[in-house]
């Protein structure tokens, strides 16, 4: 292993001089990356985003599939949310209250998601900016879209709450499902207004609200509880302190292998032609042939389990199987790796990244870290035209690395571990005011 470590870091020498890696390298991030945070606002989003208060059947937390533990993911493949018990690789469907099916895509991790730089969300973009929208954000409400939201992310965080299989429910269960079901979301007796009469009704958040706020109970609305997320998610998950980091900043050298996976990230292997910027991310959609498994993101009333990702947005051909560009931060703490979770190692996901279209004909479905539970799992890879549809969509050329090359690279994204953001700023907090379990493995 030494000698083919010493050999790829010549190897990198020799490729990147120094000189042209540094005019590669982004600029090291600093705080105007970021919208300035008031404490007590983070503070009161802390026990919201552990709050099991904001879901249905009061049971799923936005932390039960973004959780500290699990690098701000879960775990999992795909979710388990309403229906499920436990947390992580540990949860479990509940035989008493079985879900209607799986989450239909992986769980995003959330370092950084509140920077200035984001200017969309989600695995398609589906919540992102627009200056001719309402509120200046284009979401799936469209022109329903209330006004309020202090940020894209606060828009964003609030999503979930109303999908019957991440936190609202089946809708025979409760209140909020049943106006979700109706399409009752925003306005009076919506399913937004039901839980913020929830919170409100707590004489914890009701202190906390006046104090960060100036609102009295009945002021407060929906918008208010998704700010406060936003501001904790802003705060909490902040991550610009790694080794990479050290290495923009002060030329710190990163170890030996992850130097020459530097190299090869910025040089022959391609990676920042996608995944740029002091991030890791472009921002932008590319369909890079990774395997779908799940359910897939068909409509209710729609009976096919494809996930064509940003295509579902904006209705282009060539945004068929297109996905955001995920950030990198902090990567080699967030398995499974995909949209959908296919890969279940880092290095495993690497390898096949850099041919997918052949990789895609040899998946491995051992990979998949799913919860026992009846599902059609396999609808779309046991299909060969659909899985072909995907290999099709695929532009990007095949890159031809070695083993040991390949060990680099994974050195070098392992050097995006922040160990700061990884043992949070605020932490998890021991209860919350609405007395509920707080999730934590």
């Amino acid at each position: 292993m030494r000698q083919v470590t010493i050999r790829i870091a010549a190897w990198a020498a020799l490729c990147w001089p120094g000189a042209a890696l540094a005019e590669s390298l982004p600029a090291p991030l600093d705080d105007a990356a970021w919208p300035a945070v008031d404490a007590a606002e983070a503070a009161l989003g802390q026990l919201l985003f552990y709050d099991p208060i904001l879901s249905g059947n009061r049971e799923v937390a936005c932390a039960t599939c973004h959780h500290p533990a699990f690098g701000t993911s879960d775990g999992l493949s795909l979710p388990l949310g309403d229906g499920g018990r436990g947390l992580g690789p540990a949860r479990a469907v509940d035989p008493e209250n079985p879900p209607e099916q799986r989450v239909p895509r992986n769980s995003q991790a959330l370092w950084n998601v509140g920077a200035h730089e984001y200017v969309s969300m989600f695995h398609d973009g589906r919540v992102e900016r627009d200056p001719e929208a309402p509120g200046g954000l284009r979401t799936p409400l469209d022109a329903d879209m209330v006004a309020g939201f202090a940020s894209m992310l606060s828009a964003q965080t609030m999503f979930p709450v109303l999908s019957p299989d991440e936190m609202a429910g089946h809708y025979s269960e409760n209140e909020v499902a049943q106006a979700v079901r109706q399409g009752r979301l925003t306005g009076p007796g919506g399913a937004w207004e039901l839980i913020a009469r929830r919170v409100a009704a707590l004489p914890g958040y009701a202190r906390r609200f006046e104090a960060v706020y100036g609102l009295a109970p009945d002021g407060i609305g929906f918008t208010d509880i998704s700010n406060a997320i936003a501001a904790f998610i802003t705060f909490e998950f902040r991550s610009d302190t790694s080794p990479f980091d050290a290495r923009l900043r002060e030329g710190t050298p990163l170890p030996p292998e992850a130097e020459a996976g530097l190299g090869l990230f910025y040089g022959a292997a391609g990676c920042s032609d996608c995944h740029s910027g002091p991030f890791l991310t472009d921002h932008g959609f590319h369909a890079m042939g990774a395997p779908q498994i799940g359910p897939g993101k068909a409509a209710r009333f729609e009976s096919h389990a494809r996930d064509e990702g940003r295509f579902r947005v904006t209705g282009r051909a060539e945004d068929r199987h297109a996905f955001r560009t995920p950030s990198l931060r902090n990567v080699a703490l967030t398995a499974p790796y995909g949209h959908a979770g296919s890969h279940a190692t880092l290095r495993g996901f690497v390898a096949d990244h850099l041919d997918p279209v052949a990789a895609l004909a040899r998946y491995d479905r051992a990979q998949a870290v799913l919860p026992r539970m009846e599902a059609a799992d396999w609808r779309i890879l046991d299909d060969a035209e659909e899985a072909g549809a995907i290999g099709a969509s695929v532009t990007a050329p095949p890159v031809v690395l070695g083993e040991g090359e390949i060990d680099a690279l994974v050195a070098f994204l392992e050097a995006l571990s922040d160990p700061v953001a990884a043992a949070g700023r605020l932490g998890v907090p021991d209860a919350v005011p609405s007395g509920l379990t707080v999730p934590n493995p």
